[in-house]
């Protein structure tokens, strides 16, 4: 006899709590625009190390989108510098559109309980 069923890949299918956190995590880059530096730190940091242990969804999602603000603000700070010869204005732009694009489409992934890796993510926090 045959069995029609998938195995078990250990996995556990992130509950409706659990979606919202991690797009919460995503969603919390914002304060970065309102509390500059610190604050697109600040608010995927509280999130991740608040639901971090309640399901490995939030514990993924959260480790993602810190280390996707850490990116941010190194790419942030490299514009600065390249200021000084006039190309980080524009720069700056295409880093603040692209963060605000990846992190609208992370959020919306979260919550479908899709798994989110961002492009171009240095990822320092294992």
């Amino acid at each position: 006899m045959v069995d029609i069923n998938p195995p078990e890949t250990g996995l556990q299918e992130p509950d409706s709590q659990a979606r919202m956190w991690a797009m919460i995590a995503h969603l919390a880059g914002f304060l970065g625009y309102f509390l500059p530096v610190i604050g697109s730190l600040i608010g995927p940091l509280i999130v991740w190390q608040l639901k971090k242990d309640t399901h490995p969804y939030v514990d993924e999602q959260g480790k993602e989108a810190l280390n996707f603000q850490i990116t941010v603000l190194i790419a942030a700070l490299v514009c600065v510098l390249l200021m000084l010869i006039a190309v980080g204005f524009l720069l700056i732009w295409v880093v603040a559109v692209g963060a605000i694009v990846l992190m609208i489409i992370a959020a919306i992934k979260a919550n479908e309980g899709a798994p989110y890796r961002y492009p171009f993510c240095l990822r320092l926090i294992k």
